[in-house]
């Protein structure tokens, strides 16, 4: 769970958030394609794709291959673009195992094809690290179960329940392949579906912040972890666009803090923890360069 304050924040910035956009839907939708490379870059870097932000940038951007990479790891950079070009281009689209099958086929196209688009079945297996996914038999049903439980969660906080689906997705790990990708592009459709901008998970940090809470919620059933880290990730997308739209001039944070005679690790930790509104932008933190400095550090 998350406290009252962090709620009250979160309502409070969203309020904000869609005053603004109402004023600039073409800016919102523009601010997060521009996002693209670098949502694409971590949830990739996540599963181990060797491609950095700058390889993932200039196969997207400018169609370059500078390096010698693998084929496959292009292709998942290519087609998780285009899965995120996809959905924000078709917002109406109905949540459901329907347009989940979509996505994934479009993930594993030109490299999985027989994968594509289907869930495990028959002797198809998966195990990730200690954990194996659920019986192939019954993954349809499960997955369909999913779905159907969220739909039917809404007296339950929006992030709570986003959290939970995406701990149980992830246990049921329904694809021989790209489970972890398609399950944060479906956290994005979540948020966007109630009007919430999209929130960049880090590969920065995974082992620490990303991986543990899907071993506490096997042992558990506690996906508390996930909803703190939703809120806070959630919380930082909001600044940036509020930032964005409303600023004349972002500027690095650790400059801020200079040039406001501020302790860089004070604020660092401030900026982490959501209590100033400080965004990360190609990895770099940044914030308003009129953010009031008089706040307590």
């Amino acid at each position: 769970m998350i406290n009252q304050v962090t709620k009250d924040r979160i309502e409070e910035l969203f309020r904000q958030y869609k005053a603004l956009a109402s004023k600039n839907p073409n800016v919102i939708k523009e601010i997060a394609l521009a996002e693209i490379p670098e949502m694409v870059y971590n949830s990739n870097a996540i599963e181990n794709s060797t491609l950095t932000l700058q390889d993932t940038e200039d196969i997207l951007l400018r169609n370059e291959i500078k390096k010698d990479h693998d084929v496959r790891e292009i292709y998942e950079a290519k087609n998780l673009a285009k899965i995120t070009e996809y959905l924000l281009d078709s917002p109406a689209v109905e949540f459901s195992t329907e347009q989940l099958l979509g996505l994934h086929k479009i993930l594993l196209s030109g490299i999985k094809d027989g994968w594509a688009g289907r869930f495990r079945e028959g002797k198809e297996w998966v195990r990730v690290g200690v954990h194996v996914g659920a019986n192939p038999e019954f993954v349809d049903k499960l997955t369909n179960d999913l779905f159907s439980e969220y739909a039917a969660n809404d007296d339950k906080y929006f992030l709570e329940n986003i959290a939970w689906f995406h701990a149980e997705f992830e246990t049921i790990h329904p694809f021989n392949d790209g489970n972890g990708r398609i399950g944060r592009v479906l956290i994005n459709k979540q948020l966007m579906d109630l009007g919430y901008p999209p929130i960049i998970i880090q590969n920065k940090g995974k082992r620490s912040t990303y991986y543990p809470p899907f071993d506490i919620y096997r042992t558990t059933g506690s996906f508390d972890d996930f909803t703190r880290q939703f809120a806070l990730l959630l919380t930082e997308s909001l600044y940036k666009r509020i930032s964005i739209l409303s600023s004349p001039k972002i500027v690095r944070l650790s400059k801020w803090a200079e040039i406001n005679s501020l302790d860089q690790r004070v604020v660092l930790n401030k900026a982490k923890r959501g209590t100033i509104p400080a965004f990360r932008m190609r990895e770099k933190w940044m914030i308003s360069a009129e953010y009031n400095s008089t706040i307590e550090l």
